[in-house]
């Protein structure tokens, strides 16, 4: 027998900045369901990010982290003939929402000292500059991909 078809749960844009992405962002840092506190640590590093570049929005510079954090390609192994191979793949545009939001995350949570709502604004602002933790973790996805582009072939 065939499987349900698992249906995907809608997110409803987030209270202040009425953002899909935002709120799904808020997901992603919410740790233990305490989605306030969540709130609160993003909405502050947006605070942090209006000082610091003084933009009027700072939804621009979220926007142009995630767009730069991104990936197009990435590698998938695939065993064919009993060896794996690294075939480079597309991202599906799903799959580059969450890596980008993964990246920023891990990069703000790595760093040292300061409390997470400036880490967090110091994380986004690099990445919408292309700099930072995870415009480095796309560009080595995008180079493996591109040292293993000989196995595109076996894509499927």
């Amino acid at each position: 027998m065939r499987r349900k078809v698992k249906s995907k749960i809608k997110i409803k844009p987030d209270v202040k900045y009425n953002s899909i992405k935002l709120e799904k962002f808020i997901n992603c840092v919410m740790q233990e369901g305490k989605k306030s506190v969540a709130r609160h640590v993003v909405y502050g590093a947006l605070e942090e990010i209006k000082k610091k570049t003084k933009l009027e929005n700072p939804l621009e510079v979220f926007d142009a982290a995630i767009k730069n954090s991104s990936p197009d390609l990435e590698v998938r192994s695939r065993r064919i003939g009993g060896a794996n191979y690294q075939v480079p793949r597309e991202v599906r545009p799903g799959r580059k929402l969450a890596l980008a939001i993964r990246w920023i995350l891990e990069g703000a949570r790595t760093k040292k000292g300061a409390s997470i709502v400036n880490k967090l604004a110091d994380e986004l602002i690099a990445a919408s500059k292309n700099e930072g933790f995870a415009a480095k973790k796309k560009e080595n996805t995008h180079r493996m991909a591109e040292a293993n582009r000989a196995f595109a072939h076996f894509a499927w």
